[in-house]
């Protein structure tokens, strides 16, 4: 079991439920419009948001939205040692750092006063694309070996100086890397780790690379934190991030949408169908299965452990509950009565 932090209240590690975050994509400077956007990620599931925090207007910003935040913040930073305090001094409940780009030792330990002081953690954010040259030079490219030797050397700065409330990434853009780094830290320390795969590329090959990655390493019962990085709206990075943790088998909340292929036998739009009870449910919390197939021969039959489902026949369909028919109606009045069922569970 992984060490604890806690984040504004969330629980990271220590066998807590994995913790689903995001990232804004609006400008800190923005109070209003990253406001907007926290309030949207808080009701799509999200329950840790970081922020960029690029310059000390970004600072102000962050302070200002730190007041009326639903969900506690992360901030984001980069070089500048001063914007971590004066972060930290604003409101932020965890400061994600890479201690090798913001100066020296000093400059480090000034953070971690601050951080100490508070009883703010720090997530060590290592990233392929920001490794040291000496680590480049010595690997030759961002292998894993290189990530999770960066991550011990920062882990070991901020021990110097009596700081372990602390999390650690190292992400890649590359599946088998970011995979392989998290294993072999996993190995060697206990600290909660947060896994994903970085720069993911167009939305399906990242919803493909997410979830090959963060799932790989959930079943092997890696990874106390989790954020889907997608070129997207982040509200769809908390839908994905649900997703994946209810294919891993971790996340009970929520419908589970099971769906035949189609074949010669299908007589209804099932495709269309499917993104419709899809999209209808996105936001419904009920702990059930719901299936829909596409034709009455075998649709009650192979998805008779579904709690409810719908099956299309050629201009109509019956609705079934663990195999059980319920209704016969006009394939045009079943997806309504299915959604009417549901609220009624």
């Amino acid at each position: 079991m992984t060490r604890q932090i806690n984040v504004g209240g969330v629980t990271i590690g220590g066998g807590a439920p994995v913790v689903i975050q995001s990232m804004l994509n609006t400008k800190t400077t923005d109070v209003e419009a990253s406001l907007a956007q926290i309030r949207k990620l808080y009701a799509a599931g999200c329950q840790v948001v970081r922020l960029a925090v690029p310059n000390m207007e970004g600072a102000r910003g962050f302070a200002e939205i730190c007041k009326e935040s639903p969900l506690p913040l992360v901030a984001d930073i980069h070089f500048d040692y001063k914007l971590a305090i004066a972060a930290a001094e604003g409101g932020a409940s965890k400061i994600r750092i890479n201690p090798g780009n913001i100066g020296g030792e000093d400059r480090v330990k000034a953070v971690v006063d601050v951080c100490k002081d508070r009883g703010i953690p720090i997530r060590i954010g290592v990233n392929g694309g920001s490794l040291d040259k000496r680590l480049l030079e010595k690997y030759g490219h961002p292998t894993a070996e290189a990530l999770v030797e960066s991550a011990f050397e920062h882990l070991a700065l901020l021990e110097k100086y009596g700081f372990y409330d602390t999390c650690v990434s190292m992400k890649s853009s590359t599946v088998p890397t970011m995979v392989k780094a998290a294993r072999m830290f996993r190995e060697r320390c206990d600290y909660p780790i947060h896994i994903g795969v970085t720069e993911t590329g167009p939305v399906k090959m990242g919803l493909m690379k997410s979830a090959m990655g963060i799932g790989a390493l959930l079943l092997d019962g890696i990874g106390d934190t989790i954020r889907v990085s997608l070129t997207d709206d982040p509200v769809e990075e908390v839908y994905a991030a649900k997703d994946i943790l209810k294919a891993a088998g971790l996340r009970k909340e929520g419908v589970n949408i099971i769906s035949c292929p189609t074949c010669g036998r299908t007589r209804i739009d099932l495709i269309g169908l499917v993104n419709k009870v899809d999209e209808a449910l996105k936001g419904c919390e009920k702990p059930i299965t719901v299936a829909v197939m596409g034709c009455v021969v075998n649709g009650p039959g192979e998805a008779r452990e579904a709690d409810i489902g719908i099956a299309g026949g050629d201009g109509w369909g019956m609705i079934f509950e663990k195999g059980e028919q319920k209704e016969k109606l006009p394939y045009d009045e079943l997806l309504p009565a299915l959604l009417k069922r549901i609220e009624n569970m």
